[in-house]
């Protein structure tokens, strides 16, 4: 299957200068019909393709080059970045340390095991294999209940172009984020600030991963085992070497293929907390598949980076912000399963169930 590439162009080029309560009624037939597509999409498959002229192949690309050139440098000069006193919510994670959730949730893994042999995920034997950065992206609350999810950034020596490339790929992906989350908004017959409005000041996350192909390489190896992701929308440019499944609400597993120039765009569980269920935090991986070595071999004969980055950025609710099923959604025979909370509480609660070393850890 491959997920359709929706562009927000259309909707970027109508007139933003409404107070936000704009519903699906108030726009053309055509961009009505688009929002309701991207509600449906994130419905069905929890995953969407899009395309944002803000983001260019260029931008994605200079990044990359950055984040590679981290990743390949020592791991004694990358712990230089660790500040696991902050539950590595700022600086670098090293490879070991997250650890995903199918591995301590007995419930989900009783899901895997009754799940078709096709649709299984490859089940890790321990912590995740991959570096992650961890940078705040977008401007913070001045008071907070929540300061450890709203610590100051680290940024590593050597790297004159850190915070100016970070700022901005973090702030563009920021803006794709809140597009798709106003038509989804629309999409799902709310107001279209209904998601955003909550997202301001939010601990937004710029995260790449570094997964080292020169030494896990080898196909069945697992980079981020089985899981979802605890925030509102995580997106992610397209990344040199595939390797990412996701599974669609039906169950069925599918390999993503990230067209140049789109971003990927999945549901978090606390979109999945503001509709109730209708939409679902989508359960993924990414592991070394068959597609990922033919690209290993074509890096090394081009003597490129080894390393695979993914430029993922989680995009929350701010942490002081309610969670609770919005509009309709409150009516629903399945809000009992969404109780009112602080998202920065319920945060904290996803992060310690995956505490298995004495350490918080992120999505």
């Amino acid at each position: 299957m491959e997920l359709p590439v929706i562009d927000l162009a259309p909707y970027l080029s109508i007139d933003g200068g409404d107070d936000g309560s704009m519903v699906g009624s108030e726009l053309g037939g055509g961009l009505s019909e688009l929002c309701r597509e991207v509600s449906q999409i994130l419905k069905e498959t929890g995953a969407l393709l899009v395309k944002d002229p803000r983001c260019t192949v260029e931008d994605n690309d200079r990044f990359i080059d950055m984040m590679e050139k981290y990743f390949e440098s020592p791991s004694e000069f990358k712990r230089l970045q660790e500040r696991p006193n902050l539950h590595y919510q700022v600086g670098v994670t090293p490879e070991g340390v997250e650890v995903p959730r199918s591995l301590v949730d007995d419930e989900m893994q009783a899901k895997l095991n009754a799940m078709p042999k096709e649709s299984q995920p490859s089940l890790p034997k321990g912590p995740d294999c991959k570096w992650r950065y961890m940078w705040r992206a977008g401007p913070r609350p001045s008071k907070t209940r929540f300061q450890e999810l709203n610590s100051e950034p680290v940024i590593p020596e050597g790297f004159p172009e850190w915070k100016e490339t970070m700022d901005s790929w973090g702030y563009k992906m920021i803006s794709a984020v809140e597009v798709v989350a106003e038509m989804a908004a629309i999409g799902f017959g709310l107001p279209k600030d209904a998601f955003t409005s909550l997202m301001k000041q939010g601990p937004h996350l710029l995260a790449p991963t570094g997964s080292d192909l020169s030494r896990y390489g080898q196909e069945g190896i697992v980079f981020a085992g089985y899981h979802y992701d605890l925030n509102f929308l995580t997106i992610h440019g397209r990344s040199r070497f595939p390797g990412l499944n996701i599974w669609l609400s039906n169950g069925q597993k599918v390999e993503v293929k990230v067209p140049v120039g789109c971003l990927l765009i999945q549901a978090g569980k606390q979109i999945e907390w503001l509709t109730a269920g209708e939409c679902q935090a989508g359960m993924h991986e990414v592991i070394v598949t068959n597609r990922t070595t033919e690209a290993i071999k074509l890096a090394s004969a081009q003597n490129r980076s080894l390393w695979r980055v993914s430029s993922t950025l989680f995009a929350h609710i701010a942490s002081d912000a309610t969670l609770k099923p919005l509009g309709h959604f409150a009516e629903s025979p399945l809000a009992g399963k969404y109780p009112s909370m602080c998202a920065g509480e319920f945060v904290e609660q996803e992060l310690a169930v995956i505490n298995l070393k004495g350490n918080k850890e992120e999505p």
